[in-house]
């Protein structure tokens, strides 16, 4: 096997291993992402486009885990599972639809996290203007959570960079040109 397909084929399999620790990673800081305040308690689950954020990583797990044996399988016996046209054509396509599905929840976590983040602040900043006082706690847990998307959905960037980069070298191998 020529030494730049060699280097090819283990960069989509270490790619695929780097995309599914982000997504994993985002999915858990998403769901462990909450707080409680005066016995109220607010979850992730509280915000749609965290949950949106959540079923974009959980996407990227999934589909990372059905993808890896089979480029781990291709960097270590340098040869492909299932010959023919299947799975170079099944990569193309999906790896595709999953770095749209990443995309979106990067744009989701960012936008929620960012304009609620921003409505907080102006909330509690109305409230002091009229007098409201103790509203510290409020606004640093609230500021917190927020924050925390930011984070995981930074996270859930990364996975997404790395299954970019998959399809530009999965496109090449579909084409027969590539590797």
């Amino acid at each position: 096997m020529a030494t730049s397909k060699r280097v090819i084929i283990n960069s989509i399999a270490v790619l695929r291993i780097l995309t599914l620790s982000a997504c994993a990673a985002a999915a858990a800081l998403i769901v462990t992402n909450n707080f409680k305040l005066d016995g109220d308690k607010t979850k992730f689950s509280d915000i749609n486009g965290f949950r949106y954020v959540l079923a974009a990583a959980a996407g990227g797990v999934l589909y990372s885990l059905i993808q890896l044996p089979f480029a781990v399988y291709q960097a270590v016996k340098e040869k492909t599972l299932i010959k023919g046209q299947f799975l170079p054509t099944f990569d193309f396509y999906c790896d595709k639809v999953i770095a749209f599905f990443l995309a979106s929840g990067v744009g989701v976590g960012f936008g929620v996290s960012i304009e609620l983040k921003k409505f907080i602040d102006q909330l509690v900043d109305s409230f002091e203007v009229l007098g409201v006082d103790g509203l510290e706690e409020f606004e640093h847990k609230n500021q917190n959570f927020f924050e925390r998307g930011i984070i995981a959905s930074g996270v859930l960037l990364a996975g997404f960079a790395t299954m970019a980069i998959l399809t530009i070298l999965t496109s090449a191998n579909r084409n027969g040109r590539g590797f």
